[in-house]
């Protein structure tokens, strides 16, 4: 069973930055993308980036500028490198990995950013 292992949440000030990781239990080639979804108390999950198999990259416009998202094949993993955060970047972040029409999802690491 493939299994997403998620790192690096925790509490931040505003303007600070975090590094969360998600590690996959397979080779990273055998899913065509992998990302960030968050969601916020009372709020539905958005995506907040994703990268493909190519490299390709897309964010949320409310993060662009300030977060990257990057792979490291060798070692199966995605990163999202956060800067500038804001309070209104609190949330769950969950990665997720897509395999054609089958989307896994991690447990999910809290983000707070306090004002």
């Amino acid at each position: 069973q493939v299994q997403l292992v998620e790192s690096g949440g925790g509490l931040v000030q505003a303007g600070g930055s975090l590094t969360l990781s998600c590690m996959v239990s397979e080779n990273i080639f055998n899913f065509n993308a992998m990302g960030w979804y968050r969601q916020a108390p009372g709020e539905q999950r958005e995506l907040v980036a994703g990268i493909n198999v190519g490299g390709r990259t897309n964010y949320a416009d409310s993060v662009k500028g300030r977060f990257t998202i990057s792979r490291d094949n060798a070692k199966n993993t995605v990163w999202l490198q956060m800067n500038s955060l804001k309070p209104e970047d609190t949330a769950v972040y969950y990665c997720y990995a897509n395999r054609l029409s089958i989307t896994i999802w991690g447990q999910g690491t809290q983000v707070t950013v306090s004002s």
